[in-house]
C-alpha cells in the first residue's frame, strides 16, 4: 500500500497499514470461511444496480419507499444502510451504492455531500459539510462504511435485509457501526428540518477501508486534509452498558483513548513428508502445544488514571452488590497480587465479563492459522497470527513480548512481532512505545460537554465516565494532530448483543437505537444557534 496511517488509527480487525508479513488474500478469505464474493461494482440509481453475494439486489439510491430521505427515523435508514453490501475482506470493499445512497439523503436535505473516490474501484468516502454561523473548528462525526465479512450460513436471517425480529435490528454493520451512523445522520437531519442552524460547520464523514486496506483516513487525510480538517471528532467507541437486567442503562461511557494495536506470529517448523508417514516433528503439532501453553494465560492487570476512572464510575453504577464489592477491591488493591485476585473477581461477577477482562491488560486473541496446502503432505511450517491490544500507559508491547517469548521458550516456537515492511523489530517496539506513551484526549472541549450534558438529559439514571476503548479506531490523523477525538455507540447493549460484534447474528435493540438517537439529537442542540 502506498500510504501508511498512523500506528494508532486502527479498529479492532483493521491491521497497521503496511503490517507485514501479511497473509495472502486467498488465505485470509479462506480463514473468514467465506465463500461469498466481493461486490463486482455496479449501477445504481440513474443506471446501474448493485447484486449482493446472494443475489439479491441492492436497492436504488434514490429509492425511498416510500419516505422522503429528510423524514427518516433511525431504524428506516438503518435498514437502507444494511441492505448495502459492503463487507471488506482485507483489501477494502464496495462502497460506493451506499455512498450514493446517503448523497441523496443529504442532498434531499439541502446539504452539500461530496463523493471522494480511492484507487480501488468503487471504493469510496462520503464527506457531507453543514455550514456553520461562525468560523469555530468544525465539528467531524466519523462513520466507517464498510463491515467485516459474514459467515451466511451460521445467521439465522440476512445479515442484508435488516429483519427486526423480537424488537432486535439485525445485520452486518447494525452495531459497528451503520447503527451508530442512523443515529448520527438522523438526529442532525432532525436539526435540519426544524430549521436548526449550528455555531460551527458539522463534516460528516462517512469512510471506507476503516475495516483494513490502503484507503482509509490515513490516506484521506494525506490526500484531502483540507476537506475534514476539524477541531474535534466524534466516532465509534464508548459503550452504553445496562444494569444486570439487561435493560435498565447503567453506565454511559464516551472513550477518550484506544488501546494499542499490534500483531504477533508464532512459526513451528517440522520435517515435510508423506501423510502415511506420521512422524513426531510436525510443525502443525509443535504449534498446537504453543498454543495450548498460552490459551489461558493472561497478562498483568494495569490500572492506569483512563481504566480506574472508568472502573470507579462503575462501581458507582451497578445496583448488583457482589459486583461493587469486587470493584472496590480492585481499585483498593495495593499490591500486584491483590489486584489480579480483585480482578478475577471482577470479571467473574461481571454481566460484560470479556469487555472488562480486555480493559484490565494487555489480550491477544488468536485470529488466524495458515498451514498445509495438500492432504498427502505434512508441511513443514505452519504459522499463527495473535492479534494483541495493549493498554496505554500500562504494560508496554516490548514487556508483553518479551513475557510471551519466555512462556513459550524450549518448545521450538518462533514468536515474531508483525511490524510494517522494512522495519526492524526495535524500529517498531519503539514505534508501539510512543503510542502506548500517547496522552487520552483532552476533556476540555466543546464536544466532551455536549455528550456529558446530553447522557444527563438522556439517561437521568445511569452514571457517565470516561473510558478507554478496547478496541480502535480511524482517530489517528486527528489525535496524531492533537486534535480530541472521542467515541461512542449511542445505543444500550447488553452482554449478548455486544459479542455479536464482527460476529454472527449482529443486532442491537430498535428502542435503544431510538433513545440513541435522542441522546445525538441533544449532543447536537448544545451546538445549535438560539
Amino acid at each position: 500500500m502506498s500510504v501508511s496511517p498512523p500506528a494508532d488509527s486502527h479498529h479492532s480487525d483493521d491491521p497497521p497499514s503496511g503490517a507485514s508479513p501479511r497473509f495472502s488474500r486467498r488465505a485470509f478469505l479462506h480463514h473468514t470461511g467465506a465463500g461469498a464474493v466481493l461486490l463486482a461494482g455496479g449501477a445504481l440509481a440513474g443506471g446501474t444496480a448493485a447484486a449482493s453475494p446472494g443475489g439479491r439486489a441492492a436497492p436504488a439510491a434514490g429509492a425511498s419507499a416510500g419516505i422522503a430521505p429528510a423524514d427518516l427515523d433511525p431504524l428506516a435508514l438503518l435498514k437502507r444502510m444494511l441492505a448495502f453490501d459492503t463487507q471488506n475482506f482485507g483489501e477494502g470493499g464496495v462502497t460506493r451504492p451506499h455512498a450514493e445512497m446517503l448523497k441523496s439523503v443529504w442532498e434531499s436535505a439541502g446539504v452539500s455531500a461530496e463523493i471522494v473516490p480511492t484507487p480501488k474501484k468503487d471504493n469510496v468516502h462520503l464527506i457531507a459539510r453543514i455550514k456553520g454561523t461562525t468560523a469555530a473548528p468544525p465539528l467531524l462525526l466519523l462513520g466507517h462504511s464498510d463491515v467485516v465479512p459474514v459467515e451466511r450460513d451460521k445467521w439465522s436471517v440476512d445479515p442484508f435485509a435488516g429483519v427486526v425480529r423480537d424488537g432486535e435490528v439485525y445485520g452486518r454493520g447494525a452495531l459497528d457501526m451503520k447503527g451508530a451512523n442512523a443515529a448520527f445522520i438522523t438526529a442532525l437531519l432532525r436539526h435540519l428540518k426544524e430549521g436548526g442552524r449550528f455555531d460551527r460547520d458539522i463534516i460528516v464523514l462517512t469512510d471506507c477501508d476503516e475495516e483494513s486496506g490502503p484507503y482509509g483516513s490515513g490516506w484521506l487525510a494525506q490526500n484531502h486534509w483540507d476537506k475534514i480538517n476539524a477541531g474535534m471528532v466524534l466516532t465509534e467507541g464508548g459503550w452504553f452498558l445496562a444494569q444486570k437486567d439487561q435493560r435498565t442503562p447503567m453506565l454511559i461511557t464516551v472513550t477518550r483513548q484506544d488501546k494499542v494495536y499490534f500483531n504477533l506470529d508464532l512459526v513451528a517448523n517440522g520435517t515435510a513428508t508423506h501423510s502415511s508417514k506420521p512422524n513426531p516433528d510436525s510443525a502443525i503439532a509443535r504449534l498446537s502445544r504453543a498454543v495450548a501453553a498460552v490459551d489461558t494465560w493472561l497478562a498483568p492487570v494495569a490500572l492506569t488514571p483512563v481504566t480506574r476512572e472508568y472502573f470507579t464510575a462503575l462501581a458507582k453504577a451497578t445496583r448488583d452488590a457482589p459486583f461493587q464489592r469486587a470493584l472496590r477491591l480492585l481499585l483498593s488493591a495495593r499490591s500486584q497480587h491483590a489486584r489480579e485476585r480483585a480482578a478475577a473477581l471482577v470479571v467473574k461477577r461481571s454481566s460484560y465479563p470479556w469487555l472488562h477482562s480486555a480493559l484490565l491488560r494487555t489480550t491477544h486473541a488468536f485470529v488466524i492459522e495458515d498451514a498445509g496446502y495438500k492432504e498427502n503432505v505434512i508441511p513443514s511450517t505452519a504459522t499463527l497470527r495473535l492479534n494483541c491490544r495493549g493498554v496505554p500507559g500500562g504494560q508496554r508491547p516490548r514487556e508483553f513480548l518479551a513475557e510471551f517469548r519466555k512462556r513459550l521458550a524450549g518448545r521450538d516456537v518462533t514468536v515474531r512481532l508483525a511490524g510494517n515492511p522494512g522495519e526492524s523489530e526495535e524500529d517498531a517496539l519503539k514505534r508501539l512505545d510512543a503510542t502506548s506513551a500517547k496522552a487520552p484526549s483532552s476533556i476540555d472541549s466543546p464536544l466532551y460537554t455536549a455528550i456529558s450534558a446530553a447522557a444527563a438529559k438522556t439517561y437521568p439514571g445511569a452514571v457517565f465516565a470516561p473510558a478507554l476503548f478496547e478496541a480502535g479506531t480511524s482517530l489517528g490523523p486527528w489525535t496524531s494532530r492533537g486534535v480530541p477525538g472521542y467515541g461512542v455507540y449511542p445505543y444500550v447493549l447488553d452482554n449478548d448483543q455486544l459479542v455479536t460484534m464482527h460476529g454472527n447474528d449482529e443486532r442491537i435493540s430498535v428502542a435503544a437505537l431510538q433513545q440513541g438517537t435522542e441522546f445525538m439529537y441533544r449532543l447536537f442542540d448544545r451546538l445549535r444557534v438560539r
